[in-house]
């Protein structure tokens, strides 16, 4: 059924302005997003089949080749997309930004979840913490596998002195969807702790996420 074939009441962008956006379903909203389907495939089944299996939390999570690979989705569709998408998860990770509790691992892990589990490649990033264990900037350091890309314990040191911070939280994916640590993930974590150790600089944890995943170093006695 296309949007024309629905009681102008009943229509997507109708129903918004009439009810509010609350009334409307996950897909509508989609829906009234994307504007227009595909030959043979109206707007609402668009939207459907791209929330299908995922919902709204799996779509967040939706990396920028997932989206590519979708039939029906064209690069302007792409693009709005994407950019909703992304000012979505900018939003909330504020959100959680200022309430976020550092002392809850499953708290910490949602956040990290939110910033680097969509990737398709590799990040490595860096949550600088004051005295107090508040955060005070997440930083992506370095991109790319952490057997073929290095990461430098001398610029991890830097922007640690730079930032004035106490500790730190340790982050990066697995864009293969498993989050167990790799030996190369361990003495990473290892050689991290020395360095930052010399100027004073506590390594509290490790977080490794995929889509939907997430594990703690600390959690599994893994530091």
């Amino acid at each position: 059924m296309t949007l024309k074939d629905l009681p102008p009441d009943a229509r997507p962008r109708e129903k918004l302005l009439a009810r509010g956006p609350g009334a409307l379903s996950d897909t509508e909203l989609l829906a009234l997003l994307l504007r227009t389907g595909t030959a043979g495939r109206g707007v609402l089944q668009l939207a459907s089949d791209l929330l299908s299996g995922q919902g709204i939390a799996g779509l967040l999570q939706a990396s920028k080749e997932k989206l590519e690979g979708i039939k029906g989705l064209g690069p302007a569709k792409r693009a709005e997309l994407m950019a909703v998408l992304e000012l979505a998860r900018r939003a909330l990770a504020e959100q959680l930004r200022e309430r976020i509790d550092l002392h809850n691992p499953q708290a910490v892990q949602h956040y990290v979840q939110l910033h680097l589990g969509h990737q398709a490649h590799e990040l490595f990033a860096v949550m600088f913490l004051d005295s107090q264990h508040r955060l005070l900037k997440m930083e992506e350091m370095f991109r790319g596998t952490l057997n073929q890309t290095s990461v430098y314990p001398k610029e991890v040191v830097k922007r640690a002195l730079h930032w004035d911070a106490a500790a730190v939280i340790l982050a990066h994916n697995h864009p293969s969807g498993a989050v167990q640590p790799s030996q190369a993930d361990q003495a990473l974590t290892h050689t991290l702790k020395a360095a930052l150790g010399l100027v004073d600089v506590r390594v509290l944890d490790h977080i490794i996420v995929a889509q939907g995943q997430a594990l703690s170093m600390a959690e599994k006695g893994l530091m």
